[in-house]
C-alpha cells in the first residue's frame, strides 16, 4: 500500500486559533512540504471556509478528531463537515475520565459501535486514538482489550508515544490491531532528566524500523506526525519529522 505522511494539526494549536491564523499556518504546512492534515485543534472556523484554504495550499484534510459526545449526540453535523472537507476518517480521541473502567468502556463500545455503523452509511470510518490510560488493566482485560474486544466496526488510530508511555510495544500493537489499523499517530519518546518527552519523530528511542513493518499488512492510509508538547519551535519540529520520515524512505 502506498502510505502517505501527515501532519497532525494539534501539534500548531496555538497557532490556529482564528481564520487568519489557520491561513497564515496552513501556508507555512504546505511550505513546509506536507500535503495530507488531520484536522484537530483549530479555533472557530467554517467547513467550508476551511476547505477553501485547504484546496489553496494544496493540502487534503483527510481526517478529523471529533469529540466523544458530538459523535453520540451531533451526529449530523459530523457527517456534514466531514462530506464538506472530503474527510473519510473520523477519530474520537479520548473519553471522559469517569469512562476509563471496564464497565465505561464496555459502554463506549457500544456507543461507538452503533456511530460507526451510521458513519460507514455515509462513506465515513471511525476509529479511536489511544493515550496511556486504556493500557490499565482492568480484572483481567487492558482497556483496549475491551474497547476493541466489545465493539465489531470501531476502527484504530494508535498514537506510538502514548502505547509506549502505557507500558506496550507499538509493534505489537499495530500487529494485534493489524485490520483495524488506519491511521498511526507518529510521535517519538526520548528521555531528559530521567523524564519522558515528546520528540521529533527520529530523534527519540522509538524502534521505528519495526513499528514500520509491523503495519505492512494493514490497511494503514496515512502516518501523521503529531507532538502534543514540543522541545523546539513546532514549525521547525514538525519539519524535523518530515525531513527524517523521508530520510527512512517515507513520503
Amino acid at each position: 500500500m502506498d502510505r502517505k505522511v501527515g501532519l497532525q494539526l494539534y501539534t500548531l494549536r496555538d497557532y490556529l486559533k482564528t481564520p487568519e491564523d489557520i491561513a497564515r499556518t496552513l501556508h507555512k504546512v504546505s511550505e513546509i512540504g506536507y500535503r495530507v492534515v488531520q484536522i484537530s485543534g483549530l479555533g472557530p472556523i467554517e467547513p467550508q471556509a476551511l476547505k477553501d484554504i485547504l484546496d489553496r495550499e494544496n493540502l487534503q484534510g483527510t481526517s478529523t478528531h471529533v469529540g466523544y459526545q458530538s459523535l453520540l449526540e451531533d451526529i449530523d453535523k459530523v457527517i456534514e463537515k466531514h462530506k464538506i472537507l472530503d474527510a473519510s476518517i473520523a477519530v474520537c480521541p479520548g473519553l471522559p475520565e469517569d469512562l476509563h473502567n471496564r464497565e465505561g468502556y464496555k459502554k463506549v463500545a457500544r456507543e461507538l459501535n452503533r456511530a460507526a455503523e451510521i458513519l460507514q452509511k455515509e462513506g465515513i470510518r471511525l476509529a479511536y486514538h489511544n493515550h496511556g490510560t486504556e493500557f490499565e488493566k482492568h480484572e483481567d482485560k487492558l482497556g483496549m482489550e475491551i474497547l476493541f474486544g466489545e465493539s465489531e466496526h470501531l476502527l484504530a488510530e494508535l498514537d506510538t508515544y502514548w502505547v509506549q508511555y502505557g507500558g506496550g510495544d507499538p509493534a505489537y500493537w499495530c500487529e494485534k490491531l493489524q485490520d483495524r489499523l488506519v491511521l498511526l499517530h507518529l510521535k517519538d519518546m526520548g528521555i531528559k532528566d530521567n523524564q519522558q518527552i515528546m520528540l521529533p519523530v527520529g530523534e527519540g528511542n522509538l524502534n521505528w524500523e519495526r513499528i514500520f513493518e509491523a503495519i505492512e499488512g494493514s490497511p494503514c492510509e496515512f502516518l501523521l506526525v503529531e507532538q502534543d508538547t514540543c522541545q523546539i519551535d513546532p514549525f521547525e519540529s514538525v519539519k524535523t519529522s518530515l525531513e527524517n520520515l523521508r530520510q527512512m524512505g517515507l513520503r
